[in-house]
């Protein structure tokens, strides 16, 4: 990539990560153009539709939650672990209202640019899964993509209800009773 095509993929990635904060990722991408000083086209060159470009904003992010997966798969307590990595997934789709939709539509598209973070995310959490069942903590049966459609779920109506912030807490706790051993 030339030198200044980076600096534009750089600058949109940057502005769309505060426009999409600020009015969430269904934002317009024409304003996170205008805001990185491009034109449109220069933005859909980098970034062919929104989930490339939301994937692009959010890597970090995820990357955090790996990271984050990995460390809790030394924790003495593999329920406790998985519990605390749903929590900071919670909390990640909670930054950007929006986002939790998004996660979830492209969940049901292995095409989708967004679906790539998917990928990972999904083998970090069926690790700390996996572990939380053979512990005999949580129920046999029970599966990665299931688990985080509920937990992207938890955050969405989590951001329908901006007025109780124990919300999210008290579904996660309900989610997770059903799924005792």
């Amino acid at each position: 990539m030339r030198a200044d095509a980076r600096r534009n993929h750089a600058r949109l990635v940057t502005e769309a990560r505060a426009t999409f904060a600020q009015h969430g990722a269904d934002a317009s991408l024409e304003d996170v153009a205008k805001r990185a000083g491009v034109g449109i086209g220069t933005l859909y060159r980098h970034f062919p539709n929104r989930h490339a470009l939301l994937n692009a904003v959010f890597a970090d992010a995820v990357s955090d939650l790996l990271t984050r997966s990995r460390e809790l798969l030394d924790a003495p307590n593999p329920c406790t672990a998985l519990v605390e990595w749903l929590r900071a997934v919670i909390t990640h789709a909670s930054e950007y209202r929006g986002l939790s939709r998004a996660l979830m539509s492209a969940s049901h598209d292995d095409a989708s640019a967004l679906a790539q973070c998917s990928g990972p995310m999904r083998e970090a959490g069926d690790a700390l899964l996996t572990r939380a069942q053979q512990a005999g903590s949580v129920r046999t049966g029970v599966a990665i993509g299931d688990l985080l459609q509920l937990t992207n779920a938890i955050a969405l109506a989590a951001e329908e209800t901006p007025g109780d912030p124990e919300l999210a807490d008290r579904l996660l706790a309900l989610t997770l009773r059903g799924l005792k051993a």
